[in-house]
Parts: C-alpha cells; sequence; structure tokens
C-alpha cells in the first residue's frame, strides 16, 4: 500500500455519519470549531475522499455504518495507511474498547457543541506536536 507524507497545509476533518440530519448537525459543528468538513455516508465514500483530500487529518465517524465495512475496519484501515490521522469515534452506545483503533478517541452522543470544539482542538494539536 502507498504511503504518503502528512499533509503540511491547514487541516480538514472529514465526517462519516449516515445519517443526513446528524451529519449536517456534525458538520455545523465541525466548521463551528474553525476546520474545513468533508462529508462521507460510509466507509466506501469515506475512503474515496481519503485516496483523493490530501488536507483531512482528523476522521469524525460513527459506529454504526451501513456498506462493506464497519467503522472497526475503516479505523484500521485509516490507522494502517495513513498514519498520522487522528479518529474520533462517536456512538450513543457504550463504547467497546477491544475494537477500538490505536489512538482513537472516543466521544459519546449526545455532546455538547463547547465539548465537541475542545476535543477536536486537542485532537488536531496533539497531531501537529506529533
Amino acid at each position: 500500500m502507498r504511503h504518503v507524507s502528512p499533509p503540511r497545509r491547514s487541516v480538514s476533518i472529514l465526517v462519516v455519519e449516515d445519517e443526513p440530519l446528524l451529519r449536517m448537525v456534525a458538520l455545523d459543528m465541525v466548521e463551528e470549531a474553525g476546520f474545513a468538513a468533508y462529508e462521507a455516508r460510509n466507509a466506501d465514500d469515506a475512503l474515496a475522499l481519503l485516496e483523493t483530500q490530501d488536507d483531512i487529518g482528523l476522521v469524525f465517524t460513527d459506529i454504526n455504518m451501513p456498506g462493506s465495512m464497519d467503522w472497526v475496519a475503516l479505523g484500521h484501515l485509516v490507522r494502517e495507511r495513513w498514519p498520522w490521522i487522528k479518529l474520533a469515534i462517536t456512538s450513543a452506545q457504550p463504547r467497546s474498547q477491544r475494537e477500538m483503533p490505536a489512538c482513537a478517541v472516543f466521544l459519546a452522543k449526545p455532546y455538547r457543541l463547547q465539548q465537541f470544539i475542545e476535543k477536536l482542538h486537542a485532537m488536531v494539536d496533539e497531531r501537529a506536536d506529533a
């Protein structure tokens, strides 16, 4: 598999959510936090964007996702192919630590805007320090 260097310009966030209303809310929150945002309905759409957009520095994905792969497979694939990309996983259900990819952060739904913004900035800042 092809490995490329991490991007040097501003970081965008990829929101992966199959529910249109929840995806719109998450996109609004990402933009409110000051980041550019991409959206994907499932892992297949997310991978297509990751292949073509080199400014994605964080993937924010829901646990429950339709398509050819679930959030676990997507997270592990992102970790393998783009190791500098941070992973934020969200769900209203309790998290399963055993399945989470290395360095993934869990954000429980519902999240408050300020909490969400602070977590995104902390993750992106951590990425910049790595």
